[in-house]
């Protein structure tokens, strides 16, 4: 499947007229790779759904960025953010095959949007820091997703407000 076949416009959907890479306003470093059993067209749309397909990732983490490992441990969550490079960056409104509506990219998961980042909390299964392997329980991205950044999960900051 191309990626005009996983993007072709559904009705309700609207492009930008312009594609957001031409605009860049900062630098992105990538820091190594995800490692996953997925590829274009069997890809899981969301981390639960590649928790519930029962298959592991492993994070790669380049040479120089390592020594950022320290205090990582087995156990922790993790948020994991991922560069999606085969989605488009100009579908600013979506009409996804699961909702009956078409919706802006903000009011989405979906990976084509502007800046195509991807984001999974994820729990490591495995750590050898010097070699610069995190393994993680699930992860909803191709194989060789670049990887941007990993951050702890912090109960205390990220979980939202009660709003029983």
């Amino acid at each position: 499947m191309t990626a005009d076949e996983r993007f072709a416009q559904r009705p309700g959907e609207l492009r930008l007229g312009f594609d957001p890479a031409a605009q860049a306003e900062a630098g992105v470093v990538f820091i190594g790779r995800a490692r996953t059993p997925w590829r274009p067209g069997d890809c899981p749309k969301n981390p639960r759904a590649a928790r519930e397909r029962g298959q592991g990732a492993r994070l790669e983490i380049d040479a120089p960025y390592r020594a950022g490992l320290e205090g990582v441990a087995v156990g922790d969550a993790l948020v994991a953010l991922y560069w999606m490079h085969g989605a488009p960056r100009d579908l600013i409104r979506q009409h996804p095959g699961h909702r009956d509506s078409p919706a802006g990219v903000f009011a989405l998961r979906s990976p084509a949007r502007p800046n195509p980042i991807g984001m999974g909390v994820v729990i490591c299964t495995g750590l050898d820091a010097g070699a610069g392997v995190i393994e993680v329980d699930a992860l909803d991205c191709w194989d060789g997703t670049p990887l941007i950044d990993l951050k702890p999960w912090l109960p205390t900051v990220d979980a939202p407000p009660d709003r029983g």
